[in-house]
């Protein structure tokens, strides 16, 4: 039996695991798929960022030694990782200097690299799939504008969504500065945004098909999960 565990930094995430992954992957014959917050995520500024490394690899490898038939992977925010000091996720700060498409490898070969490392020799590298989307889960709401404002209830907002859109070669890539965030930039259109609620709505309207063929990061993170050999 073996089942799915994804790390996530947030209760959207959270969310977006067990009412949209999760069904998903269940039928590729995993046992089970949810998400778990990363250490006090619940009680954390929003404004704190990702705990650093050291703790999240300690959570990641308890469990990875508790559960031997657990697979492991992440759901976190390249842009908000921390880059310097003692909680630095590996890979980061050097990242930094790359083009677009090799950031995230970068740091996920990284962390592949440290886990395999702890776990020891006899650990099975297919364990542990680390993932990072490249800026924020509402960048993928961006994969179809009129499902978004459909789905949040502000059809009149699709050509907002869709010029912001159009300044991107994908909607993984929206994320400028930190005031130009994705959700700052939705923040500005929709006042009160709500991102779990809101979020999830307007993922549900767009769905997973759609998403997939604009973020393709995010498509090969899902497609090398359902493609893990499991233990049903």
């Amino acid at each position: 039996m073996t089942r799915l565990l994804v790390h996530v930094e947030g209760e959207t995430e959270e969310i977006f695991v067990n009412q949209v992954l999760a069904p998903q992957l269940n039928g590729r014959g995993f046992s089970s798929v949810g998400a778990r917050l990363i250490g006090n995520a619940r009680q954390r500024d929003r404004r704190g960022g990702i705990r650093g490394w050291p703790s999240v690899r300690r959570d990641m490898i308890r469990h990875l030694h508790e559960d031997r038939n657990c697979i492991a992977t992440t759901m976190v925010d390249y842009y908000k990782l921390p880059q310097r000091g003692p909680g630095a996720w590996p890979g980061r700060e050097q990242a930094s200097a790359r083009s677009f498409p090799d950031k995230a490898p970068l740091v996920q070969d990284a962390l592949a690299a440290d886990v395999r490392e702890q776990m020891g020799i006899d650990f099975d590298e297919r364990r542990f799939v680390p993932y990072l989307m490249m800026h924020e889960f509402e960048a993928m709401l961006f994969s179809d504008c009129a499902g978004f404002g459909i789905g949040i209830g502000r059809p009149e907002l699709t050509p907002c969504f869709q010029q912001i859109r159009d300044e991107f070669a994908s909607p993984e890539e929206i994320d400028d500065s930190p005031t130009r965030a994705p959700s700052k930039r939705v923040e500005a259109l929709v006042a009160g945004y709500q991102k779990p609620l809101l979020g999830i709505l307007a993922v549900m309207e767009i769905g997973l098909p759609r998403i997939r063929e604009e973020c393709p990061h995010f498509s090969g993170w899902l497609s090398h999960l359902e493609n893990l050999p499991v233990r049903a």
